[in-house]
């Protein structure tokens, strides 16, 4: 069945010719009227897909202890900013309050809590979410509205959802791969007119065949410039928890995701979740450029360092068989190598002079 989004952009395309795919994806993500952001609740067993937070309480108690560690690595500076970007419905952020209140009670009383969300529809929601939270956060729609001070920031599964541009060989070369329409009026991919410079694509790129893809995110690296520039100039640390890979490569990851299971990417427009896989090596390139460290661990590496099977262990002590299996199945889906353990990345950005476990000083 059409959807109202997929009969708008198939007008916008008649009128005005095929779109780049991060045209497509913004339509689709945030269109108004009829985008999946702004129009639905997509987050749990009830809806689309299920986040590391919805799984269990343990991923945001363990993100909390490590930003509670990179202020004490930065010097425990006052008036700190702890801050969560594309915040989901704020399940994160309710369990990093609870677990710093529990941690250090002055510290959570001298930070300022803040959710970056640029929809009005989730910040009610997350705002429904914290009602009755140890800490009230306030809400600001972009980096740059956020309060001065050291800023300390966790984004998981940020940028993924951030549109990207792809790009397919062709006998002529690499073109800008677009969306348009077939002999009946439906949508499909095609090479579009604009050429696209070699520079900017992975190394393989120039022996491909035709047919293949690449993509770039020229979006994902404007927002990492933002958020480094902001820890370069006012110190702090940021924490990015996203799937993808360490190495540029060609590859078509582009995804559609509706009630838990793959969908056709050009199918069910606004009702359907858009995402791709994080370059990984790009964002690390910017934090580089900003002079600050980055380091890399999958997301496994990442909660067993910091002790996530005595977390675990914990939060099971006394409880029933089946509550203890649970938390058994929580460990496994978070941390396992076939499920999220490897294909997750976590990445710390800081000051080139700080580190904080379980990271290496640099990767």
């Amino acid at each position: 069945m059409t959807t109202p989004l997929e009969k708008k952009i198939v007008r916008l395309i008649g009128a005005a010719g095929p779109m780049s795919v991060a045209d497509y994806m913004a339509h689709c993500l945030f269109d108004p009227e009829h985008g999946y952001y702004t129009t639905r609740e997509p987050f749990g067993a009830e809806g689309d897909f299920t986040t590391a937070p919805e799984i269990s309480q343990m991923f945001g108690e363990l993100v909390a202890v490590w930003l509670y560690g990179a202020w004490k690595a930065a010097g425990a500076p006052q008036g700190p900013v702890l801050a969560e970007i594309g915040p989901g419905r704020g399940t994160l952020m309710t369990d990093m309050i609870r677990t710093l209140v529990r941690l250090d009670a002055d510290f959570a009383a001298d930070a300022r809590f803040a959710m970056v969300e640029a929809s009005p529809r989730l910040t009610a929601v997350q705002r429904k979410t914290l009602e009755g939270a140890p800490a009230a956060p306030e809400w600001f729609s972009r980096i740059e509205d956020l309060p001065p001070g050291p800023l300390f920031i966790v984004g998981n599964e940020l940028f993924d959802a951030i549109p990207i541009r792809q790009a397919v060989k062709t006998e002529e070369g690499w073109r800008e791969r677009v969306i348009g329409l077939d002999e009946t009026g439906a949508l499909r991919f095609m090479a579009g007119a604009g050429a696209i410079d070699a520079a900017l694509l992975p190394p393989d790129a120039g022996q491909a065949p035709a047919g293949a893809i690449a993509e770039l995110a020229p979006a994902r690296s404007a927002l990492m410039e933002t958020v480094c520039e902001r820890i370069r100039r006012g110190g702090g640390a940021g924490l990015f928890i996203d799937y993808g890979y360490l190495r540029p490569s060609l590859g078509d990851t582009l995804q559609a995701v509706r009630r838990h299971e793959y969908a056709p990417v050009l199918a069910a427009a606004g009702e359907a979740d858009l995402t791709a896989h994080v370059d990984f090596a790009a964002l690390a390139a910017v934090a580089r450029g900003r002079g600050l460290n980055v380091s890399i661990l999958t997301q496994g590496q990442f909660l067993l360092g910091l002790g996530l099977l005595e977390r675990a262990g914990r939060l099971g002590a006394g409880r029933s068989a089946g509550d203890q299996e649970a938390i058994r199945d929580a460990v496994e889906r978070l941390a396992g190598p076939e499920q999220m353990g490897s294909l997750f990345k976590a990445m710390a950005v800081l000051p080139s002079t700080t580190t904080a476990p379980p990271f290496p000083p640099s990767d």
